[in-house]
């Protein structure tokens, strides 16, 4: 979408440049940002109407990408977003967005949510919040981690009543058989999904189902697949368990989003090998409380396994996005810059590679979308010339010692992103 107006050239001057691309901070140097790119690194004079930001010897780095995030969700409670007026969900979106952006999230993928039109409303620049890439609402089956009906409620296929309110918002969507996946993939595709998502197995918050069930058949994740080829881009899959991400990749499904409980590291060799994205998160156990005893034992389970999955990743040479899937609990969202520091603090990733992670790392998976990328014009998650000016300009060395980020309001100095700022402390 058009943006409202060109901002100003931004000429960023004595900083140390991490660009996601290469390991570590340049020596001090300049960075042009102009027409919402990133115009020349090296520049001394602006050109005439520039913003001149004195960086101080600061690290410049790129925005941080989210790879699993739910801003309809985010800043609300299950009651909240199935009981809530019409279009309230909307204003808690916006309102999570902004926060999002000012934690330096200048680019998140969201993974079930009617949100193609907030994203039409941010690339406009006339609210404040990250780039998105839109999954549209989340396809289940019946019984499945999408599936929030009541229990005394027909299944969709045999009942000519009203859908379950999170269908009805647009949060989910439940298909049963080749030909209604078929329908709800196009569904999302038309309402402006740049990726599709599936539940292929059990989850910890949904009433169903187990952890180790399977869900969806091989045809029926095919179908999927074959739905969003036609357009260009690709599915992932929620999945934990070993057996649903094999059926997954069977099916050509690109993205296990989780993961957590992958039996060992043969499955893993074959995500390396087959280039299937580990688009997995950070979790401990604290991150999600649950009343009911079944779905906090799950949690317990899957936080279990968090370690290894990450390790096995490692070892065999997976590719790791990273994401946080925080929902449903307001007051938890702020976790997310805590979430980033802990693949240094506790699941041993050097720091510079989580950032690499958590922005040119994340950007490649978001391409896959392909001709449904809404932000292919650029590349995005890297400083370098002609990439999105999405930049952060941080106090402290975040490629030495993560933990920075985990205090944006402090350690964030400027936050830009498409070239405009909206944060800088040192005006």
């Amino acid at each position: 979408m058009t943006q409202q107006q060109t901002p100003v050239p931004i000429l960023i001057n004595n900083v140390r440049v991490f660009d996601a691309v290469r390991s570590g901070p340049t020596p001090a140097t300049s960075v042009l940002i102009q027409e919402r790119r990133i115009a020349a690194i090296g520049m001394e004079n602006p050109p005439d109407g520039a913003a001149v930001i004195e960086g101080g010897g600061r690290v410049l780095m790129p925005g941080l990408t989210d790879a699993h995030v739910h801003l309809f969700a985010t800043g609300t409670s299950l009651a909240g977003l199935t009981t809530g007026a019409t279009g309230a969900g909307y204003y808690t979106a916006l309102a999570s967005a902004e926060r999002m952006l000012m934690r330096g999230f200048t680019t998140v993928r969201d993974m079930a949510g009617d949100v193609a039109s907030l994203r039409q409303v941010l690339d406009a620049g006339t609210f404040p919040g990250p780039r998105i890439y839109p999954s549209q609402a989340a396809i289940s089956q019946t019984s499945g981690h999408g599936d929030f009906s009541n229990i005394y409620e027909d299944a969709n296929t045999f009942s000519c009543g009203a859908h379950a309110r999170a269908e009805q918002i647009g949060f989910l969507r439940v298909a049963d058989g080749r030909d209604q996946v078929l329908a709800a993939v196009r569904e999302q595709l038309k309402k402006g999904a740049s990726q599709i998502k599936v539940m292929a197995g059990g989850g910890v918050s949904s009433a169903y189902d187990p952890l180790d069930v399977l869900q969806y058949t091989l045809d029926e994740l095919k179908a999927a697949v074959e739905a969003a080829t036609d357009w260009g881009t690709y599915v992932c899959a929620h999945v934990y368990n070993d057996e649903g991400i094999n059926r997954a990749i069977d099916a050509g499904i690109k993205s296990i989003e989780h993961g957590h409980l992958v039996a060992g590291p043969e499955t893993v060799k074959r995500m390396a090998d087959e280039g299937v994205w580990l688009s997995t998160q950070p979790f401990l156990e604290t991150d999600h409380e649950y009343d009911n005893p079944e779905n906090a034992g799950k949690n317990e389970q899957v936080c279990k396994g968090v370690a290894n999955s990450f390790e096995w990743a490692r070892e065999q040479g997976a590719r790791i996005a990273f994401g946080t899937d925080l929902l449903l609990e307001p007051e938890k969202a702020g976790l997310q810059n805590e979430m980033l520091t802990r693949l240094s603090t506790h699941f041993h990733f050097d720091p510079a590679e989580a950032l690499r992670i958590a922005t040119s790392g994340n950007a490649d998976l978001f391409r896959l979308a392909g001709e449904r990328d809404p932000y292919k014009a650029a590349r995005l998650g890297q400083i370098t010339e002609d990439a999105w000016a999405d930049v952060l300009l941080v106090e402290g060395d975040p490629t030495k010692d993560l933990t920075v980020l985990g205090d944006p309001d402090k350690n964030l100095a400027v936050i830009i992103k498409d070239g405009r700022i909206y944060k800088n402390t040192l005006a």
